[in-house]
C-alpha cells in the first residue's frame, strides 16, 4: 500500500484570492549602476505612499527600495524592501518579488515614463511581511501576491491574501 493510500482520502485544497490593501508606492529617480553580470542593475528608492484595506491601513515610510535587474529581454526582476506603518502605530516590514515584461515597445514607453495601460503589461508581485506586533502577527503567516501597474512617480498594486 503506497503512503498516499495510507493517509486516507485526498481533499483539494483550492486557495482564494481576498483584497488586503491597495498600495501606492511613491518612488524617487531611478539609479542605473549600469550591466552587471545578471543584468542591468537598477535601484528606484522609495519616497512613501499609503495603503488601505478592511484589515490594513496606513503609510508607506521613506526609505527601502526596489533592487531591480532589467534583462536583455527587457524583463525585470523586482526586489523591493520597505517599512509600512499602520494608521494605529504598528512597523510592518514588506518584501516583494515579482516580474515585468510585456512587448518591446510597451516597455519603451514605460522607460520614458509614459502612463501605459495595465493591461498592455504583466506585472505581478508576491508579498511577503514581517512584524513583531501582536495586533499584526497573522500577517507574518500570511503570504499574497499584487496585480501592479506602474506610473511615472509610483507603483500601484492590489495585494491579495492567499487564503
Amino acid at each position: 500500500m503506497t503512503a498516499e493510500r495510507d493517509a486516507g482520502p485526498s481533499v483539494p485544497v483550492r486557495p482564494e484570492l481576498r483584497l488586503l490593501a491597495t498600495f501606492r508606492v511613491e518612488l524617487e529617480p531611478v539609479l542605473d549602476l549600469g550591466d552587471s553580470p545578471w543584468g542591468r542593475r537598477r535601484v528606484v528608492p522609495i519616497a512613501g505612499g499609503s495603503f488601505s484595506g478592511t484589515r490594513l491601513s496606513g503609510t508607506v515610510l521613506r526609505g527601502g527600495a526596489d533592487w531591480q535587474v532589467v534583462h536583455a529581454d527587457g524583463a525585470i526582476s523586482i526586489d523591493t524592501r520597505y517599512t509600512l506603518r499602520t494608521d494605529d502605530g504598528a512597523l510592518i516590514y514588506i518584501q516583494t518579488r515579482g516580474v515585468r515584461h510585456g512587448p518591446p515597445e510597451v516597455l519603451a514607453r514605460l522607460a520614458d515614463g509614459e502612463l501605459v495601460p495595465p493591461n498592455a503589461y504583466y506585472f505581478r508581485v508576491f508579498c511577503q511581511f514581517e512584524t513583531g506586533d501582536e495586533r499584526y502577527h497573522w500577517l507574518n503567516r500570511t503570504l499574497a501576491v499584487g496585480v501592479a501597474m506602474r506610473k511615472p512617480d509610483a507603483v500601484l498594486y492590489d495585494a491579495y491574501e492567499l487564503t
